[in-house]
């Protein structure tokens, strides 16, 4: 976090999960805004920080040293040249991914891939957190009435239907700082779930869901 500085952003908010190793106090004795986490559930942190950022472009942002917080600038200066979403893709020329394992290295090209096919479009990462886009895009997208949906894929898949202008950047994903097993879907099985669910909703948007 000390790397994120203050002049690059006009706010800066933290979603807590009731840490108890102090991570809170150290947040507010830097002066983050916090907000402790109302409901269980990766979606529900996510959800609840996005509504509550006051800017009119939101950059999600993870702090375990899985996003290059230099990258922050070039996402910005990017979406002042009029783009809708700007990715800071970890597959791009140029970028190298740390992090990634066998599986989660398939299922990233895998599932963007398709994506690729069925909705024509040209992405290295449909699937990465790390993006700035704007604000409104979760209610003229109608993200916010599907919060129960995986958001890098919806965004990605409905910025396409609409023909929404999306830019990518090259970014590095470092691997991640302490336990990887605390991601959303630990283990084989979790990742064969979250596999699943991605693909749930890839073929939801395609099949049914008409804007």
């Amino acid at each position: 976090m000390p790397r994120v500085k203050r002049e690059w952003v006009d706010e800066i908010l933290v979603v807590d999960g009731w840490s108890k190793d102090g991570t809170k106090e150290y947040m507010e004795s830097h002066g983050y805004r916090v907000l402790t986490q109302e409901k269980k559930g990766v979606l529900n942190a996510w959800w609840q920080g996005l509504e509550a950022a006051e800017g009119d472009v939101i950059i999600p942002f993870s702090p375990d040293g899985n996003s290059v917080p230099e990258l922050i600038p070039q996402l910005i200066e990017k979406m002042k040249e009029g783009y809708d979403i700007v990715i800071a893709s970890r597959y791009a020329e140029g970028a190298k991914n740390e992090d990634d394992g066998f599986v989660t290295g398939f299922g990233n090209a895998f599932f963007t891939g398709l994506i690729n096919l069925l909705f024509r479009t040209h992405y290295t990462d449909a699937l990465g957190m790390y993006k700035a886009f704007k604000k409104e895009l979760l209610y003229s997208l109608k993200l916010n009435e599907h919060k129960e949906e995986i958001l890098e894929i919806l965004i990605a898949i409905r910025a396409a239907k609409k023909g929404l202008k999306v830019a990518e950047i090259p970014g590095d994903e470092p691997e991640r700082i302490g336990n990887k097993e605390s991601r959303a879907w630990p283990g084989l099985w979790g990742k064969i779930r979250g596999g699943s669910l991605i693909l749930r909703a890839i073929f939801k948007e395609f099949i049914w869901y008409k804007f």
